[in-house]
């Protein structure tokens, strides 16, 4: 009889950020509509998805003969996790380890088998934040908290992209603003929350949660207010190009002022900026991925505005289909030129060729290869997960075009806390 332990996902705890399924490397890890969950055949325990999820949910586990192990089918209708089964207490074999010989265990202790995961460009990002960053709070609301939810008031919402204008039938994007009042809600850069939309799924069931990044700094979207701006865009179609009404992205971009919004979090503790003087902040985007460096450059904006700190450079390499699509495009214009760098790609510009935010980082190499070098440069990338490998793949090529030992500088990246992949 073989025992496993069995890596699971918590329903409850899960806000759905797809952090889990990007970084396996064996393709164990899927999703409905609903759940999250892991394959027991495809798992090889390499751990590449416990540190970068931000609630805890990936970290849970069953002891269970594998031949009794849970389906994808059983996981996908679970609300909350089933309690551990009793195991007969016989001597079983423990599944092997690569390269070690078997080892007899009893039911109760077999171990995990760790495996070495093989090269991806997720093996480069950092799951611990730089050594200046601010300390992050997190799992103050949700389902395992104290208090389950906090209730928040819509006090603006408006479209920031020239699509969606006058009721084109593209896809718009707003930024809305979100006041807490009286409760707290501490969030810093890089941190996301998640939005509980209201009534049920197909089944009869609650909506769970969705994430959305912070698009404003520490002090609020106004400072000195309790509150905080998201970056959201209308989702119409899936990944396949078929119709469909996105329930949490509608739901927030359809928001009135005045409307109360369910909120949990706030989440993320490793995808923050740097805050000692003279640390350059390098910031690679697409679309709603710009959330989180619009938090981070408005926060270094205003702390220029103080005088009171030396900020470094300040990059940004920000992508899109066209510049309609493009969120913030015209405050972006407005930004000092000795304030922030800013470079922004165009990969369906009627006429022109397709441009993308690695082709940019090529002709900007003279420019990243110092910073690639610099212990004071951090990196950050955010948006489609396709543009993931293109944009490490691109840091790799500048890095030994620059004379750098790659293998040298990604380790040193992800080491110190200086490449933060976040993609969906």
């Amino acid at each position: 009889m073989t025992v496993i332990k069995q890596h699971l996902i918590d329903p409850e705890i899960c806000i759905r950020c797809n952090t889990c399924e990007t970084m396996c490397p064996v393709g164990a890890i899927s999703h409905d509509s609903r759940n999250y969950v892991v394959d027991a055949s495809k798992c090889n325990w390499c751990n590449a998805c416990i540190s970068p999820c931000p609630t805890g949910s990936i970290d849970n586990y069953r002891t269970v003969i594998r031949a009794e192990a849970y389906s994808l089918d059983e996981q996908l209708g679970w609300d909350v996790l089933p309690e551990e089964k009793p195991l007969p207490p016989i001597a079983v074999q423990a599944e092997p380890v690569e390269g070690a010989a078997p080892v007899e265990t009893t039911a109760q202790t077999a171990p995990a088998a760790p495996a070495e995961a093989p090269f991806a460009a997720t093996s480069y990002g950092a799951t611990l934040p730089p050594w200046s960053a601010a300390h992050a709070y997190t799992n103050l609301y949700g389902p395992k908290a104290a208090q389950k939810t906090i209730t928040a008031t819509v006090v603006g919402n408006h479209r920031v992209t020239e699509v969606g204008a006058h009721g084109h039938p593209d896809y718009d994007t707003h930024h809305v603003v979100l006041d807490f009042g009286a409760m707290p809600f501490p969030v810093i850069e890089g941190q996301s929350i998640g939005i509980v939309p209201p009534g049920t799924d197909a089944k009869g069931r609650p909506h769970h949660a969705r994430q959305y990044s912070i698009a404003s700094p520490r002090n609020g979207e106004r400072p000195g207010y309790n509150n905080v701006s998201l970056t959201v865009k209308r989702v119409l179609e899936d990944h396949d190009g078929k119709p469909v009404r996105g329930v949490a992205s509608n739901f927030v971009c359809d928001l009135k002022v005045g409307d109360p919004v369910q909120v949990i979090g706030p989440f993320g503790a490793s995808f923050l900026m740097p805050n000692h003087p003279k640390s350059h902040v390098v910031m690679i985007c697409t679309g709603t991925g710009s959330a989180p460096m619009r938090a981070m450059t408005e926060w270094r904006r205003r702390l220029r505005q103080s005088g009171k700190f030396e900020g470094g450079k300040l990059m940004l390499f920000f992508g899109a289909r066209t510049k309609e699509e493009l969120p913030y495009f015209g405050p972006l214009q407005s930004l000092p030129k000795d304030f922030i760098d800013i470079s922004l790609a165009f990969s369906r510009t009627p006429g022109q060729p397709k441009v993308y935010v690695q082709d940019l980082m090529r002709q900007r190499a003279a420019d990243l290869a110092p910073l690639l070098a610099d212990p004071d440069a951090y990196f950050y990338v955010c948006g489609l997960k396709s543009m993931e490998e293109g944009v490490v793949l691109a840091l790799s090529e500048i890095a030994r075009k620059a004379g750098l030992d790659w293998d040298a500088v990604g380790a040193s990246l992800k080491a110190q806390g200086r490449l933060h992949l976040e993609t969906y």
